[in-house]
């Protein structure tokens, strides 16, 4: 499968999450993933979502890159209110962190471009 750029401007509200948490979903299929990493997709991508509209934007620009095993996610964070080099100190980063680390091969806050980074992989060949 070749690389996939998707891109999706969301409204920063929460009633939109579902609709993130979805299209997050059905890309980790087509990327080959199975049922527990579809899950880990699912779970992550929902938080981060969260964790974007908490850093004030009007709306969230999340930008997928899907292949084969693979799914790379970028959520925009809010450009008034960017978090602290610190993500810590964010009061929405607690739980967010504590469910990145578990669902996700790497995640980053790049306080710089004002991005929440995500990564998951499967390994295909034995994806159920």
């Amino acid at each position: 499968m070749p690389t996939s750029q998707i891109r999706l401007s969301v409204p920063a509200e929460p009633e939109f999450a579902r609709s993130v948490r979805m299209l997050a979903a059905n890309l980790a299929v087509v990327c080959g993933m199975g049922i527990d990493d579809v899950e880990d997709v699912r779970m992550a991508c929902e938080e981060a979502f969260v964790f974007a509209c908490a850093t004030g934007p009007s709306s969230v620009s999340v930008a997928f890159s899907a292949s084969e095993g693979r799914l790379d996610s970028e959520f925009s964070l809010g450009t008034d209110r960017k978090p602290t080099a610190d993500p810590s100190a964010e009061p929405a980063w607690a739980y967010a962190d504590i469910i990145l680390s578990a669902v996700c091969d790497s995640y980053e806050v790049d306080v710089e471009a004002g991005v929440l980074r995500l990564a998951k992989r499967t390994d295909v060949a034995h994806a159920s």
